[in-house]
């Protein structure tokens, strides 16, 4: 259970969080400063730092769910359930609440347009991109008690992590572009129903050029 010391830290933490993000899609990442935060959560710049390491950290609050999303998905995965099963329910359900794990939610355009404008947050999410398919791989090589000089965890982690980044990428530009976000829904399930049944079935007919006669 969690202690009333416990909640209040994690409200607190919360509502420095919400009020940073609130700046950051207002104004942009790189014109608000962590002072600036600080006053308007009412606490002080080291209050912020106790919670949060960097600036960084403020705007990619969520970053450690994010990071362990995929390899959590597998570790909780049903019985009988593959690894891009589990991936692709969990997608799917994801896509059919708007909830935030996959970046399919309302707001995604306006955090993905902040995130292109500063460079430092860009170089941080390559990092948690990269966390999260290093996370996937060693979760899918405990699963399968691989061998440490298997790559084929490794190579399943990229592609299951390529699938997510490429539909989550599309949803963002063309929510920036304006376009209704029900008709953006509707093709990603389209389009994420064939990205995953390549996972499923590979890529191998992929691109197969006909054979000539003779």
């Amino acid at each position: 259970m969690e202690g009333l010391r416990e909640r209040k830290k994690r409200e607190t933490r919360q509502r420095i969080a919400d009020i940073a993000m609130g700046l950051f899609l207002q104004r942009g990442f790189d014109d608000v400063t962590v002072a600036e935060v600080a006053r308007a959560a009412d606490v002080s710049v080291n209050t912020v730092f106790n919670y949060f390491h960097t600036k960084e950290d403020l705007f990619l609050d969520r970053s450690e769910d994010v990071e362990n999303l995929l390899a959590r998905v597998i570790l909780d995965r049903r019985p009988g359930e593959s690894a891009v099963g589990a991936v692709r329910r969990d997608f799917f359900e994801s896509l059919r609440d708007g909830d935030w794990r996959y970046g399919m939610h309302e707001g995604a355009d306006l955090f993905t347009r902040r995130v292109r404008e500063s460079a430092a947050l860009q170089a941080r999410l390559s990092l948690m991109t990269r966390r999260r398919e290093e996370l996937l791989a060693e979760a899918l090589a405990d699963e399968t008690d691989a061998d440490p000089d298997d790559v084929t965890p490794w190579l399943v982690a990229a592609q299951i992590c390529s699938v997510v980044t490429t539909l989550t990428r599309h949803f963002a530009v063309r929510r920036m572009a304006g376009e209704d976000g029900d008709r953006i829904v509707s093709d990603i399930r389209a389009q994420a129903e064939i990205a995953f049944d390549l996972l499923e079935h590979g890529v191998g007919d992929y691109a197969l050029r006909p054979a000539t006669d003779g």
